[in-house]
């Protein structure tokens, strides 16, 4: 890396970084993330004048139009950036997931990343499981194809997120509702789970040490509390009653069979492995559930849960 800067003449760490999915949870945090360490941000969006991505040209970035559908809209809003931060977007029919469909986009991203020169990508997916991975063959596709064109690929694949817990109520899923969450887990067992500002460390660790970071992948989590723990600490941080659920198979069934199946494989053994102890090291401000309810998830969880703005 240090004989490429020494012939260019310029120091590809300071170069843009292209973040897609920056409208969202994890591009946001990452977009975020890299910002404050005054690393150039490109956000790729379908729509400048959205609230969020307003947001993102207020803290310092730069917006550019890019659509996963239409293919020759990416190359351009790569053009002059030299890393990327890719979010593959999530495609779902009626049954699930389309894995097939979530390829294709990853593969136009992948191709324009290449067109535009893009030498370092931080690709994040989903966590590996002691089994087949969950709802994720689109994904591993993405991860090999990226692996085969761009010179530098880190992989992360995070579990659960914390903020699924801030989920809107009634879609079935995460959230809570009449002071219920349901989920597909076992209530006494531990079921790993990350916060997205954390993804965001290690993106950026990733993106400040290429070399040390390229070629691997990093399964994420940052706690592991069973989820009648969570839900537990959760009340107590913020003062409301609240008590968890397991989902029955026809309950989950009912959702799509793509999540009865999913509950199946935990049910028979199949969960996330992430060493969070080993990731401790690399990232010590690592943070737990109480150390996310303590910064902002309680006062944001709380004001979901009486309906009032948080302060």
């Amino acid at each position: 890396m240090a004989a490429e800067i020494h012939r260019s003449g310029t120091d590809p760490t300071r170069s843009p970084v292209a973040v897609t999915g920056a409208t969202g949870k994890q591009g946001g945090a990452t977009a975020r993330r890299l910002l404050a360490g005054g690393r150039p941000v490109r956000a790729l969006v379908r729509d400048k004048t959205t609230p969020a991505a307003a947001a993102l040209a207020d803290a310092g970035a730069e917006l550019a139009l890019a659509d996963f559908d239409e293919p020759s809209s990416l190359a351009p809003a790569l053009e002059g950036t030299s890393a990327l931060f890719a979010v593959p977007p999530v495609a779902y029919g009626p049954t699930g997931s389309n894995p097939d469909l979530e390829f294709a986009r990853g593969r136009a991203l992948a191709d324009a990343a290449v067109a535009a020169g893009v030498r370092h990508v931080v690709f994040t997916g989903v966590a590996s499981t002691s089994g087949a991975a969950f709802a994720a063959s689109g994904k591993r596709r993405i991860e090999q194809y990226l692996r085969e064109r761009i010179p530098l690929v880190t992989v992360l694949r995070p579990v659960r997120f914390m903020t699924n817990y801030l989920a809107a109520s009634g879609v079935g899923l995460d959230g809570f509702v009449d002071g219920l969450h349901r989920h597909i887990f076992p209530p006494n067992e531990p079921a790993q789970m990350i916060a997205l500002e954390d993804i965001a460390e290690f993106a950026a660790l990733a993106f400040e040490q290429p070399d040390r970071f390229a070629g691997r992948t990093l399964e994420l989590a940052g706690d592991d509390p069973t989820p009648a723990e969570a839900v537990a600490a959760i009340s107590a941080a913020t003062g409301v009653t609240l008590r968890y659920e397991q989902l029955s198979h026809d309950e989950a069934a009912a959702l799509t069979p793509e999540i009865a199946e999913i509950r199946q494989r935990w049910i028979t053994g199949q969960r996330w492995r992430a060493d969070i102890e080993a990731l401790r090291v690399i990232h010590p401000g690592l943070r737990t559930l109480a150390d996310w309810l303590s910064e902002a998830g309680a006062a944001a969880l709380r004001a979901r849960l009486l309906g009032t703005p948080p302060r």
